[in-house]
């Protein structure tokens, strides 16, 4: 996403309802100057891309997010990582970037999908 995007998808999640091109406009203006046609082209792309859908709604649309920004990190990430030609490699540069919370939010996270799903992965036994 670019920047402008991000910014129009933190303001749809964050709001979490349906909004129009007119509300992200007028929360956008506070911060820069802007048109209501350039927000309207990126609310628009946006849903081509998929990440907001729409419903009219008299003369104008609401849009709302398809999915949640957590599933969009995750969707980076992903990305990311599928892009990698050691991808265990870039894990463990991944790891070694992050701060001992974030190592124990993975650690969280781990124990949460092996609870839903016990076949998956299983922990390291020497720890």
């Amino acid at each position: 996403m670019g920047d402008l995007e991000d910014a129009v998808m933190t303001r749809v999640w964050e709001w979490n309802r349906p909004v129009t091109v007119r509300e992200v406009l007028e929360d956008l203006a506070r911060e820069r100057t802007i048109a209501y046609t350039t927000v309207m082209t990126v609310m628009d792309n946006l849903r081509q891309k998929g990440w907001l859908r729409r419903e009219a709604d008299g003369r104008a649309y609401r849009y709302e997010a398809v999915s949640t920004r957590a599933a969009y990190s995750a969707a980076l990430m992903n990305e990311a990582w599928a892009a990698s030609d050691n991808p265990a490699a870039a894990l463990v540069h991944f790891f070694g970037m992050m701060s001992p919370e974030q190592r124990e939010a993975v650690r969280d996270a781990m124990r949460i999908i092996q609870s839903v799903d016990p076949s998956g992965p299983a922990e390291d036994e020497g720890r």
